[in-house]
């Protein structure tokens, strides 16, 4: 090898990665593959009752697992409800049977609303759908695949949460605990197997720009719960943003490659931000 030469930093690891079919999750997948990892690729693929926008579909999909392969990696996906026990189950054999094993769980899977309400406004259902997505649908998920990395003695979980997870945003109640119960997890989870060298780590994305190219929506849902214009809501999310821009996909998924690899190895219940400055004010 020359001097030239690098080598990629997740080469013979293989990753689950749920929310795969667009946004963050299509960014993560495609800077997956670039570094050389095998990938299994989760998503509901369907809209869901009680989420006021459109989710994903298994076209999309499909076509994030076409990006991804032009790198020369093996891709596998799921269709599956991480809020259904049996489907996350499915999920985790279905990795084992086709690649043996799982190095790295992302946990991108989520949703923004229904939200835009005080919190005595929330119904149950509202606040069922959102942590039964965002916090418990990260649980399963950790329920189905750690034990494989417990038994390997090794591994890296890495849970996508938000600022949201760090602050507090006014309308946003059920998304804001979700997100911030999803922290706690994350270091409880990490104390739990650290004895096992298993790496459990949050990501805290902040105003992330709804990139065409990954389809990405996110922002502009919450734009919308705000009662924001869509049409100015990134002029208006960049005000509040202390590096003056918004944040990229490709800003995430490099943060999420450093945890996935081997240069984190000694890194285990932290919370990795990727706002721009916005929680350090």
């Amino acid at each position: 090898m020359t001097g030239m030469e690098t080598v990629s930093t997740l080469r013979r690891k293989t990753a689950v990665i749920t929310g795969a079919a667009r946004g963050l999750g299509r960014a993560c997948a495609i800077r997956f593959a670039q570094e050389g990892a095998d990938l299994v690729l989760v998503d509901v693929a369907d809209d869901v009752a009680g989420v006021p926008y459109p989710l994903g579909s298994a076209d999309q999909l499909e076509y994030t697992a076409d990006l991804c392969r032009a790198h020369n990696v093996s891709v596998l996906t799921v269709v599956a409800d991480i809020r259904d026990p049996a489907s996350v189950h499915t999920v985790a054999a279905m990795a084992l049977e086709r690649f043996g094993t799982v190095h790295v769980l992302l946990n991108n899977a989520g949703i923004a609303a229904p939200s835009g309400k005080a919190v005595h406004e929330i119904d149950e259902a509202e606040w069922d759908l959102m942590i039964g997505i965002d916090l418990s649908g990260a649980w399963r998920m950790m329920k189905a695949v750690v034990p494989t990395m417990v038994e390997q003695r090794s591994g890296s979980v890495i849970n996508v949460a938000s600022t949201a997870g760090l602050v507090g945003y006014r309308h946003f109640a059920g998304y804001v605990a979700a997100k911030h119960g999803l922290i706690g997890l994350t270091k409880a989870a990490a104390l739990d197997y650290a004895p096992f060298r298993v790496r459990v780590n949050a990501l805290c994305p902040g105003s992330v720009r709804d990139d065409p190219v990954h389809e990405g929506r996110m922002l502009a849902e919450i734009a919308r719960s705000l009662e924001v214009d869509v049409d100015e809501h990134e002029d208006i999310f960049v005000q509040s943003q202390p590096m003056n821009s918004l944040i990229e996909p490709h800003d995430v998924a490099g943060a999420a490659v450093w945890l996935a690899g081997d240069d984190s190895r000694q890194v285990t219940g932290t919370t990795l931000t990727v706002d721009g400055g916005f929680s350090a004010r």
